[in-house]
């Protein structure tokens, strides 16, 4: 009986620390943009405002695609327009609706305006992040 104990917390704590791994934020930047139609995943649907526009890096020939991404953020860059601390707390969830292409993206993602305000001042302009896919 001892040694079945053993067997399920071994199983128990490889699993917790498997999901713990599996749900670490990732460090990135945030800014926004405020034309949301055509989408590159969508075109004309309209997918709400709380959404964002996936970096090259994460794109992925567009498997990202509909995806959730939960994003808290985490404070200001050194290309925020120098507010001490521009986060509002909390966090939000987006749907990836668009690519935003190396040439004009200078962020890991590109939040809707209303995704960015609900977490940080948009006056900001771009702002440090945790997301989670």
């Amino acid at each position: 009986m001892a040694l079945e104990m053993k067997a399920v917390l071994a199983m128990v704590l490889a699993l917790s620390s498997f999901v713990s791994l599996s749900t670490s934020a990732i460090p990135g930047t945030a800014t926004f943009y405020t034309q949301y139609v055509p989408s590159a995943c969508f075109g004309y649907e309209d997918e709400g405002t709380m959404i964002a526009a996936a970096s090259d890096s994460l794109w992925n020939d567009g498997a990202v695609c509909g995806r959730m991404f939960r994003i808290t953020c985490t404070g200001g860059t050194a290309t925020d327009n120098g507010a001490a601390q521009p986060c509002k707390g909390g966090s939000i969830t987006v749907k990836i609706v668009d690519r935003c292409p190396s040439t004009a993206c200078h962020a890991t993602l590109y939040l809707s305006q209303q995704a960015f305000s609900a977490i940080a001042d948009p006056v900001q302009g771009e702002i440090n992040i945790d997301y989670t896919p």
